[in-house]
């Protein structure tokens, strides 16, 4: 949490956790309708592995993450990479409710020369650590960012979120491996355990499984969760504060497409925007009337 003697370190959310819990699910019911306004404006991107992992994006950037929108680089501030970079809508709607991006931003998503690209543009959007997109290579970045806050004797942290198909990459592993050896523990990874990927289930594409004793194996501590169980996600963050000598992966299990009906569980959503009539449909379940 935030330095008490420091009033100007944002972590959103300075209550206890039953109050955290009674506010995070409206934030995230928020997150996703913007998620979904933006993808509908631009008629193009990530639609499913957006909404699945906007519980674990709220819930790190409101509860746990060190950051000031007025300084989106301060020193002091815990680091994030969204190492599965298609995600970028669900990164941009968070960023938005902090004030790191306006409002009227959203509408530009994916636009030529705008400054919200398809995958997160570090020079151009205002929060984002570094460029991601392609696959694999967040956890390597985040091992890099972990062992220099730790060489400039800064408590920072840093956490990534990867997908479940993104850990078929090989880079993966040479990176699990990387910061194992060198016990960097105040490194967090989360992993987004939605079961799909652009061409079908992850076990068809390329079984990951037995994923918690292959990070087990690789040293790393393990816990799994339910992505959607705002209580489970944050007695994960607290726990994964309290080891020491090893990181720390949070394995969520989640739904693709979640919290609107006809998009979850639907491989067909994976890269896909909805249209006119899914819209209307998806924010009438999100409890938003308006376009």
């Amino acid at each position: 949490m935030a330095d008490s003697n420091d009033s100007k370190t944002c972590v959103s959310m300075e209550c206890s956790r039953e109050e955290a819990l009674q506010r995070l699910p409206e934030e995230a019911r928020q997150i996703r309708i913007e998620i979904l306004k933006m993808l509908h404006q631009s008629s193009s991107g990530h639609t499913g592995g957006s909404l699945s992992a906007t519980d674990l994006l709220t819930t790190l950037f409101f509860t746990e993450l060190r950051h000031r929108a007025e300084d989106p680089g301060w020193e002091g501030r815990d680091r994030f990479v969204l190492s599965k970079g298609h995600a970028a809508p669900l990164y941009y709607a968070v960023l938005c409710r902090f004030g790191y991006i306006h409002a009227d931003e959203l509408c530009s998503l994916r636009k030529v020369n705008c400054m919200l690209q398809g995958h997160p543009d570090s020079k151009s959007t205002p929060g984002v650590e570094i460029s991601t997109g392609s696959l694999g290579q967040g956890l390597s970045i985040a091992n890099g960012m972990a062992l220099g806050l730790r060489l400039n004797e800064n408590n920072a942290r840093t956490y990534v979120l990867m997908g479940d198909g993104e850990v078929q990459e090989g880079m993966i592993w040479e990176a699990a491996m990387t910061a194992a050896h060198y016990k960097i523990d105040n490194l967090c990874a989360m992993l987004d355990r939605n079961g799909l990927q652009i061409d079908g289930t992850v076990e068809e594409v390329m079984n990951i499984e037995p994923l918690a004793d292959k990070w087990k194996a690789f040293g790393w501590h393990v816990i799994n969760i339910d992505g959607h169980r705002f209580e489970q996600i944050l007695d994960a963050f607290k726990t994964a504060k309290e080891v020491k000598g090893k990181p720390t992966i949070i394995i969520a299990k989640t739904i693709k497409g979640k919290g609107v009906s006809i998009f979850e569980n639907k491989v067909k959503y994976h890269g896909i925007a909805p249209n006119d009539q899914e819209l209307e449909q998806a924010l009438k379940e999100l409890g938003h009337k308006k376009l």
